[in-house]
């Protein structure tokens, strides 16, 4: 789920709960209104905390023997320039 799909639930949600005056009998509107707003504020933390990964760059000296004519590899500064995604923890979560 992404951000506006999180909006939009707890925009539906939020009419839902507090604009529609409606009474079917067997289904209460206030309280689907609620879980979906629920819902979507859990999706809009779990995309946020997604998207608050970070992306490092490691880079590795480049070998004189090895470095070729035309320069196939990204190179900077003398250094192989190579992207890895890696998942950062913060101190105190389990794992």
């Amino acid at each position: 789920m992404g951000i506006g799909a999180g909006i939009f639930l707890i925009a539906i949600g939020a009419i839902f709960a507090f604009a529609v005056d409606a009474n079917l009998g067997w289904l209460n509107l206030t309280v689907v209104g609620w879980v979906l707003m629920l819902t979507g504020v859990a999706g809009l933390l779990i995309t946020l905390h997604f998207w608050n990964r970070r992306r490092t760059v490691v880079t590795t000296p480049v070998r004189p023997g090895r470095v070729v004519a035309d320069r196939v590899v990204p190179v900077q500064d003398d250094r192989v320039v190579r992207e890895e995604y890696r998942e950062v923890r913060r101190p105190g979560y389990p794992g």
